[in-house]
């Protein structure tokens, strides 16, 4: 795999990662109200619903990849509208205070936090669209498509449980932080920005 597509491919994780999302927000409202420790076991959660959707990938979409031409541009041009279209709509968003999912008693386990995030987590909609629709884009079909996705896999996962651990361990503070409008409306047009600039990037790869 050429190491500029992997870069690309960690830039953009790393993008759609610290864009509030449900998966942050699940994050932070753990951190807030159960405590650093507990924040841990929601990330685990959310990656280990990312960890079955690269799994999947590596048994059945690599063999799609390598046996379609007119697909993988399809797909790939999916791909980059999507991008662009989520920088878009970042970038325009109106600013919102954002709301923290309510959750029960504080007492509540590691492990049941951990499958309320993968739960959430496979629910999706833009974890389904990000696996079926983006991730085919970096794969090159001349070379190990297992392996590739395999190296996209712990790249990303790494990568998504770094950005969540930061939100987990200073959630007190990003309490405030996030639910102020000028935060949000900076973020947005950041995240704006990087995606389209994600997706035109993703939009120029050829297929070698």
């Amino acid at each position: 795999m050429n190491w500029k597509i992997w870069l690309l491919f960690v830039m953009t994780e790393a993008v759609l990662s610290v864009t509030p999302g449900p998966a942050v927000l699940y994050v932070l409202s753990q951190g807030i109200r159960r405590g650093p420790g507990k924040s841990v076991w929601a990330s685990w959660g959310i990656l280990s619903a990312n960890a079955l959707y690269f799994t999947l990938s590596a048994t059945s979409l690599g063999a799609v990849i390598v046996a379609s031409y007119k697909l993988f541009f399809a797909i790939k041009w999916l791909g980059a509208g999507y991008l662009v279209y989520l920088g878009i709509r970042s970038f325009f968003a109106k600013t919102s205070v954002l709301s923290l999912p309510e959750s029960s008693a504080d007492s509540r386990s590691g492990p049941r936090i951990l499958r309320d995030g993968f739960f959430l987590q496979a629910a999706n909609p833009k974890a389904l669209l990000f696996f079926t629709a983006i991730l085919p884009q970096f794969i090159d079909a001349h070379h190990n498509v297992a392996f590739q996705i395999l190296l996209l896999g712990l790249s990303s996962i790494v990568v998504e449980f770094v950005i969540l651990f930061v939100y987990g361990q200073l959630a007190g503070r990003a309490l405030s932080t996030a639910r102020s409008p000028r935060f949000e409306k900076l973020t947005n047009r950041m995240a704006g920005s990087l995606l389209i600039g994600a997706g035109v990037g993703l939009a120029r790869l050829r297929r070698t």
